[in-house]
């Protein structure tokens, strides 16, 4: 194996308390690790024979299922390699403070990943899709629409491996909306636009805040944790490194075992997201007749849809009593790709709102919606959903309070048909992103452990940047923004490195901010160029 294009090993404190690594997984192991990669494999190609057999499609060609197929092993591919990439950070303090042997910590962050996924809110998924450019979301199933898809998780993962086999703790959150920025910018660039247009910069710019200012806090609020530690407790070996193997008091072994197990859990139910909503975007656009709408909502539900959406209708015809436009959807996606009010907007709005609760009251439920029509009931839904959310985010249209309410409760009722994720996804997700973490995590265990800090990590640093990682990325989740695991939880390290007087090892740390910096820039012109080549190919 090559060794990583970092900084030399540092000259650290006790070299006898360095962990050991180098463990090779044992038969039974490896029998475990292949056993449930079959089994979420078979598990998910199991519930999509069942889902495309309820929606009654008669399969005449097998070429969606084809691509649909290397889709998913690309999506499932990204979250893997998201898995070993950026779940290493959670393990690497309870590794180097001997608080959990290296197998057992990676089997633990592993399941507490696994465990993260399946409890995750939904709401980053549908975030990081809302960065996608709307006439592509609403052509997902066409070749650009595929285009896309690759590109963005191609680009994700080949800037992922990059810096993993450099041993560079980068940002896989970072990669990935960097790669949408750039899927975004060519699109608009190849169909003669300004780049600035194919971009929800709004929604880019509050992910960007995110990502840019959760390290910030990581580091200051790790290095305060610290201080304020060694303020309260007066226990002198706290703040060393550890006497050879011995493993730290009971309570502070506790400490930092319950924020490795907060930080993976929280990762899982964060980063899990961002692939969750991929793959739903490539499961509407291959096979819309049975992934469109959610097909779960009660008929009666179906009924009270209807209805909400007629007195949502005649709301906002009393708010611009003016005759609606012979397309309303072209107005909505004129205005999604460039948010102005015009006169036609409200009632274009009202004209599309009318006619989807017409269509859901014709069918009786959304399960009764034909096949043929799914894909464009979902359109007319996202169109509807997306411009009544940059309507009232920009303040567009002073709306009165009753009308305001009924457009809200209408926009609730809309991204609970369309905005879903089913069970067999959220478990390929999780096993793919709990396997990947117990695979090829040395490289970053060893960057964060020996290489950001000058004398090996002490008991109350691991704890500290730990407990500050758990709470940032788990207030982010709650909140729907994605950060990274990586750059919370190194910057953490990092500021109770200075906190400690112990000090930071500068080749290291301008390879850290090379990797912050570059990754968007890199990923976006990657991404790009993956999107233009793979659409004169498709």
């Amino acid at each position: 194996m090559a060794t990583p294009l970092l900084a030399s090993q540092p000259q650290l404190a006790h070299h006898d308390a360095r962990p050991q690594l180098a463990h090779k997984p044992g038969r039974a192991t490896l029998v475990l690790f292949f056993g449930l990669l079959l089994a979420g494999l078979a598990y998910s190609t199991w519930s999509l024979k069942q889902d495309v057999s309820a929606s009654g499609t008669v399969i005449t060609t097998v070429t969606p299922f084809l691509l649909l197929g290397l889709a998913l092993l690309i999506a499932l591919g990204f979250e893997f390699v998201n898995g070993f990439h950026d779940t290493a950070n959670a393990v690497a303090t309870v590794i180097y403070t001997h608080s959990l042997p290296a197998p057992v910590a990676v089997v633990w962050s592993g399941l507490c990943n696994f465990l993260g996924v399946l409890l995750s809110s939904g709401a980053v998924a549908f975030g990081i899709i809302a960065l996608l450019p709307v006439e592509l979301i609403l052509q997902v199933g066409s070749s650009a629409g595929f285009a896309m898809v690759f590109a963005l998780l191609l680009a994700a993962i080949i800037w992922n491996l990059g810096t993993w086999w450099l041993g560079l703790p980068a940002s896989s959150s970072h990669t990935l909306i960097g790669s949408i920025i750039g899927v975004g910018v060519a699109n608009a660039l190849m169909h003669g636009r300004d780049g600035t247009s194919g971009v929800d910069w709004a929604q880019a710019s509050k992910v960007g805040y995110a990502l840019l200012f959760s390290p910030l806090i990581g580091f200051a609020c790790a290095a305060l944790l610290l201080v304020a530690l060694r303020a309260l407790v007066k226990r002198k070996a706290l703040y060393q490194a550890p006497q050879g193997q011995t493993p730290p008091p009971w309570w502070i072994r506790g400490v930092l075992i319950l924020t490795c197990t907060g930080v993976s859990f929280a990762h899982g139910s964060n980063d899990g997201q961002k692939g969750m909503g991929l793959i739903m975007l490539i499961l509407v656009g291959t096979l819309p007749m049975a992934y469109a709408l959610n097909k779960t909502m009660p008929n009666e539900q179906a009924l009270q849809f209807s209805a909400i959406a007629e007195v949502t209708r005649q709301a906002l015809v009393r708010s611009a009593p003016q005759a609606a436009p012979a397309d309303p959807r072209q107005v909505l996606t004129r205005f999604i790709s460039q948010p102005k009010a015009s006169p036609q907007l409200v009632p274009a709005l009202a004209a599309l709102t009318g006619m989807i609760g017409q269509q859901v009251k014709g069918y009786g439920s959304l399960k009764r919606v034909p096949a043929e029509a799914m894909a464009n009931v979902r359109n007319d839904m996202y169109l509807t959903s997306e411009a009544i959310r940059l309507i009232e985010k920009n303040q567009l249209v002073a709306f009165d309070s009753d009308t305001r309410s009924h457009v809200q409760l209408f926009k609730t009722q809309l991204d609970d048909a369309t905005r879903y994720i089913p069970l067999w996804v959220k478990v390929a997700v999780a096993i793919a992103l709990g396997l990947g973490t117990m695979v090829g995590w040395r490289r970053i265990v060893v960057t964060v452990g020996e290489k950001i800090g000058k004398t090996h990590l002490s008991y109350a640093q691991g704890a500290s940047a730990e407990l500050v990682a758990m709470c940032t990325i788990g207030a982010a989740d709650l909140f729907g923004l994605p950060v990274s695991t990586t750059h919370v939880l190194s910057s953490g390290v990092a500021g109770t490195m200075v906190a400690n007087g112990s000090g930071i090892q500068r080749r290291t740390l301008v390879n850290l901010l090379m990797a912050w910096v570059l990754t968007l820039p890199a990923a976006m012109l990657l991404a790009g160029s993956l999107y233009w080549l793979l659409s004169h190919i498709f």
